[in-house]
């Protein structure tokens, strides 16, 4: 593709050199850059991409997109033969570029974008299980992997991943003939503008509370909010919770986008009503076209509701009919969200992802609700994430849980041991009865230790996650594997 073709849309381009040079690959990351290729450079939170021009010419580039306010020094070592375009914001011109070159992939299908602080898994799972009952093809690209129909392409690094692999997974969707895709909208890849470009068709906002506060994330609530909010002014339909304050706030700031509600409590276009919520399952009635139909989803809990809400809405709109809807939402099961753990002793234990203040509280007080024994709650705080939320957490789960016990989650750069200390500050606050183990395998073999067949175990923070991030290496950690292997070796 012509250079002039992939720099469609960007305004306010200085360029030196020739713009009808031939470009076949372009990264942002400079080991990745070959002859023919386009390195885009880019100033990141750790690295400044601006360092690693020299390597991309010597392997072969044959544009260079810099940043305005680059080192004039530093343009002048470039040599003639190399194009170089300096935009206002590289990443932004990532984003559009990885657009053009894969020829704008998410015209293709139906694309719909699903943010929130929790549940963002859970409903895009549910979505594309109902829109594969009316028989499309599906993609998901989200927390947890990235799927077309049953087929997974390969796990999730990130919630969203970085434009160029974004628009080149959509583009072999489109390929694979996938008639709608079902994205995960994280914050960071809004702010960062990973998703700038894309043609989304329908949005949903399913909740916001705190989360994602920290010097490499949001500096406060409002950035978070107004982050998410840019999705929304992408979108031609959007379906957001009536129950939630804040996403309450949308119609007003994006009167643009045709909104429609759903919810339990609060007056909405979709309304849940008679809910049922047991240990194994969720249902409740939802007018489905013109007919009230009865609901089953086996996740427990209420947030289950909210999630099947937004599914149906979702599934509604693109066709689906009251049995496909039904029939999925009975059928769909989601890694590592309310996942309960067979073992050889018959102990209920649930896996859970929850890792933020409200998560957790939600899903400690759903299996209070219904567990006829103690609730163990067992969780930690990810390092170099927002740390104001830890003794918020320690305090809810000495106020619900019967007995916690703290210790680490993907500690990543920090000490572990100041993260629990911190979780600890909380806790305290409460008369809660807990206790420290800062070694995460440790801790669940005292969990499993103490734990009858009444009780229930909430493994939360990690859920679907394979491994334990610390320095920057993600080591081996399936709380699956890892429970039933303490479990065997007791046997």
């Amino acid at each position: 593709m012509k250079l002039k073709e992939i720099l469609v849309g960007l305004e306010g381009l200085k360029v030196r050199g020739n713009l009808d040079v031939e470009i076949d690959h372009l990264d942002k990351d400079s080991r990745n850059i070959k002859e023919n290729g386009l390195f885009i450079a880019i100033k990141g939170f750790d690295t400044d991409g601006h360092e690693y021009i020299e390597t991309a010419i010597n392997q072969g580039a044959t544009a260079i997109m810099v940043q305005e306010g680059v080192n004039v020094q530093l343009l002048k070592k470039i040599p003639e033969e190399i194009t170089i375009i300096v935009v206002k914001d590289t990443r932004y011109a990532l984003a559009i570029c990885s657009c053009n070159f894969y020829q704008n992939p998410s015209r293709k299908f139906k694309l719909i974008g699903i943010t929130g602080t929790k549940g963002k898994t859970t409903t895009s799972f549910m979505t594309k299980a109902i829109l594969e009952k009316t028989g499309k093809k599906v993609g998901l690209i989200g927390t947890i992997a990235t799927y077309i129909g049953n087929k997974k392409l390969e796990d999730s690094d990130r919630t969203t991943p970085e434009s160029n692999k974004l628009q080149a997974i959509f583009a072999k969707m489109a390929q694979e003939g996938c008639d709608a895709v079902v994205m995960e909208v994280s914050s960071q890849s809004l702010k960062l503008n990973r998703v700038a470009g894309c043609d989304f068709d329908i949005g949903v906002f399913t909740n916001f509370s705190e989360d994602h506060i920290s010097p490499k994330e949001h500096p406060d609530m409002e950035d978070y909010f107004n982050s998410k909010v840019q999705l929304f002014k992408m979108c031609k339909k959007a379906f957001i919770n009536a129950d939630d304050f804040n996403t309450a706030k949308l119609p007003k700031l994006v009167p643009q986008c045709e909104i429609t509600t759903y919810g339990i409590d609060n007056f909405c276009n979709v309304l849940a009503k008679d809910i049922t919520i047991t240990n194994s399952y969720v249902d409740f009635k939802v007018k489905i076209a013109t007919k009230n139909e009865r609901i089953k989803t086996c996740i427990p809990g209420r947030f289950s509701v909210y999630n099947s809400l937004a599914a149906i809405c979702v599934g509604e709109r693109l066709g689906a009919n009251a049995e496909q809807i039904k029939e999925a939402l009975e059928e769909v099961r989601v890694p590592g969200r309310s996942e309960l753990i067979n073992n050889k002793k018959d102990l209920t234990i649930m896996v859970d992802y929850a890792h933020s203040p409200e998560s957790l509280e939600n899903i400690l007080n759903a299996v209070k609700s219904y567990t006829k024994g103690r609730v163990i709650s067992l969780f930690g705080c990810g390092g170099d994430r927002d740390s104001g939320k830890r003794p918020i957490m320690g305090e809810i789960s000495g106020r619900i849980a019967d007995f916690t016990i703290i210790t680490s989650d993907n500690p990543r750069t920090e000490d572990p041991k100041k993260i629990v200390e911190q979780i600890e500050e909380g806790i305290k606050k409460t008369k809660g009865k807990y206790t420290v183990i800062v070694d995460r395998v440790e801790a669940i073999k005292e969990a499993i230790k103490m734990a009858d067949k009444k009780d229930i175990i909430v493994l939360a923070g990690k859920g679907h996650e394979p491994y334990q991030e610390i320095n920057g290496i993600k080591y081996p950690f399936d709380e699956r594997i890892i429970v039933n292997s303490i479990i065997n070796t007791k046997q």
